[in-house]
């Protein structure tokens, strides 16, 4: 039960019904008798200068989770950033620091990565692709190259958000191959969608973010991922699964990340 000692941390994003952090959050707070709470606030675009000027002075708020579309908007709105945040130019994470202070980092891509081990996925040396240059996709590839891959291919629709990541990649990551736009998937040991399409998608047949018949080169062997939370299983994992690969959901990445998130805002332990 929310008091009025209750300290509070929020999500923010538009749309947010679709969200599983408050349920993760509430869940880890209440079976650890803490005395925190996640609000999720569906926040439309208008008042995002409001609701930075709120945060700063919202002393029970210890901080904020974002999502989309605010990801990339807020970055440039806070007092400082991560080295991987502003390099990205992203957030999906403020603290809120006792002077009203505002700092952010993206952990998106350590969330994805501790998911990902749990299926047994080492980065090291293996090929990927990432589909999608926003916010989540973005720190994915980050966190990837990171972690060590040897070949790191990125798509999207817009070709420019391609080249500029591609561009950011290969000036930071000089050792790793950073390339655009396969013809085939047969290479691949790890395919992530980290775009929305799929996104409340009914039937197994709904929208899907490669063409069929690209889907139909992937290996076997490859761990297919999709960070959409709804419906947990997408027409693009459903394709994968059929195919016989090992897929990873977005739920299983969203609760994957509870302990990066929470601990940059003062609230869990980092392993949770």
């Amino acid at each position: 039960m929310i008091q009025g000692s209750t300290e509070l941390v929020a999500i923010v994003g538009s749309p947010i019904a679709q969200v599983k952090s408050p349920e993760n959050f509430n869940r880890w707070f209440a079976d650890h008798q803490q005395n925190v709470a996640m609000l999720a606030i569906d926040l439309a675009p208008t008042a995002l200068q409001n609701f930075i000027q709120t945060l700063r002075g919202w002393q029970n708020m210890r901080g904020c989770v974002v999502t989309v579309p605010y990801k990339q908007l807020l970055a440039s709105r806070l007092d400082s950033l991560s080295e991987r945040s502003a390099a990205l130019r992203s957030v999906n994470v403020i603290r809120r620091e006792a002077d009203g202070r505002l700092v952010g980092d993206i952990v998106d891509g350590e969330g994805f990565l501790n998911a990902a081990r749990k299926h047994a996925f080492n980065p090291k040396d293996k090929q990927a692709l990432v589909i999608g240059t926003g916010g989540v996709g973005s720190a994915i590839a980050y966190s990837l190259c990171q972690a060590g891959v040897s070949h790191l291919v990125i798509s999207d629709l817009s070709q420019e958000r391609v080249e500029v990541l591609g561009e950011l990649l290969r000036s930071a990551f000089p050792e790793i191959v950073v390339s655009a736009n396969p013809l085939t998937l047969k290479h691949f040991d790890l395919v992530v969608n980290a775009s929305p399409v799929g996104m409340g998608a009914a039937t197994d047949d709904g929208p899907m973010p490669l063409p069929n018949a690209l889907m139909e080169t992937l290996s076997a062997t490859a761990l297919v991922a999709d960070v959409v939370t709804s419906p947990q299983v997408t027409p693009f994992l459903a394709c994968a699964r059929r195919m016989g690969c090992a897929i990873q959901t977005g739920p299983e990445m969203a609760l994957a990340q509870l302990g990066n998130l929470g601990h940059f805002m003062g609230v869990t332990p980092l392993d949770i």
